[in-house]
């Protein structure tokens, strides 16, 4: 059986671990819109803040109306908006919707480790 104060301890550790690494890099996102959609403007407001609590000075933010760049929804095969492309660091990763999910913005960017479910 494990012990509850071992696994948080355990997990503790790791999250520090990959929050120090992620205090080193630099983000470069991109975030398609569809004008000024509610979900839209949601979504820059949801990334905006995640990006100033986490990312402060550490990342460069592109805000791309696929209204008034139509070509990019070709190029960057982009489905549905709003969708938001970390560009690095690698992986490449895309997250579709309002990013109001808080913990998986976080996890979806690499900034919180996913932290599997104890077992018992």
């Amino acid at each position: 059986m494990i012990d509850a104060d071992d696994l948080e301890s355990k997990t503790t550790e790791v999250f520090e671990q990959i929050l120090s690494q992620s205090q080193e890099q630099h983000y470069i996102l991109r975030l398609y819109i569809a004008g000024t959609t509610i979900q839209s403007m949601k979504a820059l407001q949801n990334l905006k803040q995640i990006c100033e609590d986490y990312l402060q000075g550490r990342y460069e933010l592109e805000v791309v109306d696929i209204y008034q760049q139509t070509d990019a929804v070709i190029t960057e095969n982009i489905v549905a908006a709003p969708t938001l492309i970390k560009k690095l660091p690698l992986p490449l990763r895309r997250i579709i919707g309002n990013l109001s999910d808080t913990e998986k913005l976080l996890v979806g960017l690499n900034i919180m480790p996913k932290i599997p479910p104890p077992q018992i």
